[in-house]
């Protein structure tokens, strides 16, 4: 469906001798003839690697005294020299150098001049100026040497990095490697671009002269660093103190490392969505973001232009997304003169045509045609050249409107909105209660379907059989009918099977009030899915419609059977892999093209325990422009509140029928691929059977021609749908970007989110055809060229040295890649997820908008004990801390928030009073079975509010809370620690090391 770009990075041939000699130092496993990863690393592994430390701030456990470091020796930390602040004309915005940081340099006792280049990363303003980041030593920073005071402060309950003493192995916690001064660090078990490559990073002490408190060193505002020294004065000095000092990757060696303070984090506002300001002040009149974000709002003038451009090109769109609070979009309707569109390229009349000859004429912006304008829909030009009446006429001053089509935009009568329920009655449907759940659901939500009282409903039931259900209105109690031949099916009474639910209410509520109670004693543990799905479709095929499957047992019988896949262990890794997140049969993909033609679209309710093959059922939702919601070991004491209030919100939420949607775009560029759940119906039209707020689809952009000549290019979106009340209408949006012909602007103008959108569906694509391994170099490679290009446009007329520098559009983008190698979809390997959780997420992250996928890669966590104890009702006193193990405080309570769950970590050393208030009676319970409620205080009242809030903020997912305890394994590394993106764990880089590599490869010669 799209394109991948599958090349490796090319690691630097490490030198052939030790750049330095500790003394006294033990001859380690590491070679010096280059760098070693993949399957070669295990060869290194001298003394394997030890699990996460497990050193918590709890001052009844004293800190070792054995391993305290010496006072003197090569490894003794030196202060870094600092710089004064003078003023500084700032540049012109065009000749602006990239924000920066620099690295700390290493030790005295290093020769500096055989350790080979390199250095960190930064982000500042829009002049060549060096902040200097002064460096705090502390215990509790990540990932860490041996370098530290003994007795540290009680800051933080985790210690991310390298141990002191290797902890013993608890099961739950991430893995992480040990770094003592005489261990030399173990290669990772992760691919190439993950392997560890260097010692162990820990910050310098600060000058004793001049000590600056960690919270001028970088401020919560993430937008910008502090305000950094001037270049005139001193980047000669910076050049010549760190241009032969570095943070190379030495083996064995110790180095002084990164300030985790000072690296980048979207750590400011709930979501960390970053867009270009700058862009909706040019083009006011474009559209909102939320409905179509480019991945730079600069386009390239030329081809050369873009082959230096190494992120994805293209833009994000969700074209019904919900409008800012206060908005409404426009409704247009032009009756009877019909709608106004250019001629030639059909594009549809919005703020950026312009009027001529008096009126009478307009020029379209995406061609450029001089079309005429009807006697009804003309005005005359007041002098500035701008229609009379331009302010009635929201389609030329708004950038996102929705037209009202006449009877030409329908090839049949619009349908009404119409439900078909597909349900699983096997046992461990029953069971599980996913049945009773489903049922009492629909039953709610019976009075708020959209599209009363046009609105349909139908129902089939399966285990074995299927049971068919005539609901005829005048009937007093619904009919089953049950059909055993799988081979042959057919549909009895065609005309009663799909009614109208205000007719026949009374029996559709029998009929799911006795739902539940008429299978309580199935024991059929068998699944004819797939001839289930064959006769929803006979049956919902006249009109169209929503299918929702509700899928508890892998299907066994009939066409469409599947079997257990995934066991074999010694597939993963291989080129076979891939496979395994296919599609087994065919069977899936063609039922899924048959839905698509009649206008049907699937949603997929996944609940099994076991195996269930979600690649092949997700198919079905994939190509409807449907959507999977996987909810594994489905427990109704447990799941019943998450999966009640997402099935309320799909079945309620205003959607968009038999839809199609194409994007137009000027003269000179096309969209050439697209990603995401539709089916392309040809080569720029999506089909949408349905389509919600909440479908996000991603599209990369290409130049026709070698020189684009024209100063401006549109893009005008354009969907064509049904609505509920049973309207035809065209929701259009239209945006403006200047076309440029310098790279370094294209970078000052990208936009994170949208680059991170593009990439992240780019690379779960490429699962599809390759091994997870090459889906993870493949993010980073896009990463290091990116930065490279950037690098090379500053390295002749600036003295770059040891830093690494970015633009401060971009700051977040390596975090926001480390990320996603760390996802679900293609995270580790065998052991790291489960093959149906890793295609269920993959399917998830395929369909959604910008901001929650950046709230699902790096979610909030909060410290939720102070601000509970406060008088304040507001949320000013929660701030997101970073992902990272030294975050957390035993003393403490935190919310993590993924916009998917809720998870709660109570401290080993919280306050009983605390604990009491919010867990009540439960406090001594086993909090994997206590379901959190308000009690009457109020602490919990309190907390009970921020989760709603949190919760209503996005009502896409219902985030089930979770409760855990610090030590309580696996829990507390299954629901929390393995999620800390910023830290080491399962042979992955943490955030620091993660940027060294990055910087590394940036630095190297192409």
């Amino acid at each position: 469906m799209g394109t991948h770009n599958p090349g490796h990075p090319n690691y630097p041939a490490r030198p052939s001798t030790m750049p330095f000699a500790a003394a006294s130092q033990p001859t380690t496993a590491f070679s010096t003839s280059g760098p070693v990863v993949g399957s070669e690393s295990s060869g290194f592994r001298s003394i394997p690697p030890p699990p996460l430390p497990l050193r918590y701030t709890d001052p009844s456990i004293p800190p070792p005294s054995s391993n305290a470091p010496p006072t003197a020796g090569p490894s003794q930390h030196f202060p870094t020299p600092q710089f004064t602040t003078n003023s500084q004309p700032q540049q012109s915005m065009s000749n602006a150098p990239p924000s920066q940081f620099s690295i700390p340099p290493p030790p005295v006792a290093l020769r500096p001049s055989q350790i080979p280049s390199s250095a960190p990363m930064g982000s500042p303003p829009q002049s060549m100026n060096f902040p200097q980041f002064p460096l705090v030593d502390s215990s509790f920073s990540a990932p860490k040497t041996n370098l530290q005071p003994s007795s540290p402060p009680f800051e933080s309950s985790y210690q991310t990095g390298r141990a002191t003493l290797p902890p013993p192995t608890v099961p739950g916690y991430p893995s992480r490697q040990a770094n003592a001064v005489t261990q030399a660090p173990a290669a990772a078990q992760f691919p190439p671009t993950f392997a560890h490559q260097g010692g162990s990073y820990g910050p310098a002490p600060p000058p004793s002269s001049q000590f600056i408190p960690p919270s001028s060193q970088f401020i919560s505002h993430q937008a910008g660093y502090i305000q950094p020294p001037p270049l005139a004065a001193h980047v000669q000095g910076l050049v010549e103190d760190f241009n032969s000092l570095s943070l190379g990757s030495v083996p064995g060696s110790i180095e002084p490392g990164l300030d985790l303070k000072a690296l980048p984090r979207p750590l400011d506002g709930d979501d960390g969505d970053v867009g270009p300001a700058s862009f909706a002040e040019t083009y006011p009149m474009n559209c909102n973001s939320r409905y179509l974000r480019l991945t730079t709002s600069a386009i390239p003038n030329s081809q050369s232009l873009v082959s230096r451009w190494h992120l994805p090109l293209g833009a994000v769109v969700c074209p019904l997304a919900e409008p800012p609070d206060g908005e409404e979009v426009p409704i247009v309707n032009f009756d009877p003169t019909g709608i106004v569109r250019c001629r030639r390229c059909r594009t549809y009349v919005n703020p950026y045509v312009t009027f001529t000859d008096g009126g009478r004429k307009w020029r379209c912006n995406i061609c450029a045609l001089l079309n005429d304008v009807t006697g009804d829909y003309f005005a005359h030009l007041d002098a500035s050249g701008q229609r009379v009446d331009l302010h009635q006429r929201p389609e030329l001053t708004k950038g996102s409107v929705e037209f009202v089509a006449p009877t030409e935009y329908m090839v049949r009568p619009p349908m009404p909105p119409l439900y078909f329920f597909l349900i699983d009655v096997s046992l461990s449907a029953v069971r599980s209660g996913m049945l009773q759940t489903v049922a009492e659901t629909i039953k709610s939500c019976l009075d708020n379907l959209p599209g009363f009282p046009r609105t349909q409903i139908g129902f089939i039931t399966y285990d074995s059989v299927i049971h068919f259900y005539n609901m005829k209105s005048s009937l007093a109690q619904p009919q089953m009918m049950v059909v055993s031949d799988l081979e042959d099916i057919f549909v009895p009474l065609p005309d009663d099977l799909l009614v109208n639910l205000s007719e026949s209410r009374s029996v559709v509520d029998s009929f799911v009030d006795s739902l539940p109670s008429m299978f309580q004693d199935n024991v059929n543990v068998e699944s004819a899915f797939g001839p289930a799905l064959k006769a929803a479709f006979m049956v919902m095929s006249q009109l169209g419609g929503k299918l929702l499957i509700f899928q508890n047992t892998m299907p066994s019988l009939g066409f469409g059977r599947l079997r257990l896949r995934g066991d074999d262990l010694r597939v993963y890794g291989t080129d076979k892999e891939a496979a395994l997140r296919l599609p087994e049969d065919p069977f899936y993909k063609q039922m899924a093209a048959d839905f698509t033609k009649y206008q049907i679209g699937v949603n997929v309710y996944a609940f099994s325990d076991r195996y269930t093959d979600i690649a092949s059922l997700g198919t079905l939702a994939k190509y409807t422009g449907g959507q999977v919601y996987y909810y594994p070991s489905f427990n109704a004491a447990i799941h019943k509140e998450k999966l009640k209030l997402e099935l309320a919100r799909d079945l309620t939420r205003e959607t968009a029928w038999e839809a199609v949607m194409r994007i137009r775009c000027g003269k000179g560029v096309r969209f050439t691929t697209y990603h995401g759940n539709f089916m392309l119906r040809s080569t720029d039209l999506l089909a949408l059977p349905a389509v919600d707020c909440d479908k996000a689809f991603a599209m990369q952009l290409s130049l026709e021609e070698t020189l684009l000549t024209t100063p401006t290019v549109y893009f005008q979106v354009a969907l064509l749908y049904t609505s509920s009340s049973g309207e035809r209408r065209i929701r259009v949006h239209t945006a403006a970007a200047p076309v440029v012909a310098d790279l370094g602007e294209m970078y000052r103008q990208a936009d994170t989110g949208a680059i991170v959108s593009l990439i992240s569906r780019l690379a779960i694509e490429k699962t599809l055809s390759h091994k997870l391994e090459d889906a993870r170099q493949s993010v980073q490679l896009r990463i290091v060229k990116a930065l490279k290009e950037y690098r090379n446009l500053y390295a002749v007329q600036h003295r770059l040295g040891g830093r690494m520098i970015y633009p401060e559009s971009l700051k977040f983008l390596p975090l926001y890649g480390l990320a996603l190698c760390k996802s679900t979809p293609l995270r580790g390997g065998y052991a790291d997820a489960q093959l149906d959780e890793r295609c269920a997420a993959g399917y998830t992250m395929m369909t959604l908008p910008v901001k929650r996928l950046l709230k699902l890669l790096y979610p909030n966590l909060l410290r939720m004990d102070e601000y509970l104890s406060t008088v304040s009702a507001s949320d000013d006193g929660l701030r997101r801390l970073p992902l990272a193990a030294e975050s957390l405080d035993s003393r403490g309570l935190y919310l993590y928030d993924d916009g998917f769950r809720f998870v709660i970590w109570f401290g080993r050393m919280i306050s009983p009073d605390v604990a009491m208030h919010l867990l009540g009676t439960d406090l001594g319970s086993d909090l994997s079975k206590v379901t959190l409620t308000e009690h009457d205080n109020d602490k919990s009242r309190k907390l009970m509010r921020v989760l709603k809030r949190y919760r209503e903020r996005d009502r896409s997912y219902y985030q089930l809370c979770h409760l855990v305890r610090q030590g309580e394994q696996p829990r507390e590394g299954f629901f929390l620690l393995s999620n800390l993106i910023e830290d080491q764990s399962g042979g992955t880089s943490g955030y620091a090391d993660w940027i060294l590599q990055i910087h590394r490869q940036v630095q190297q010669n192409p």
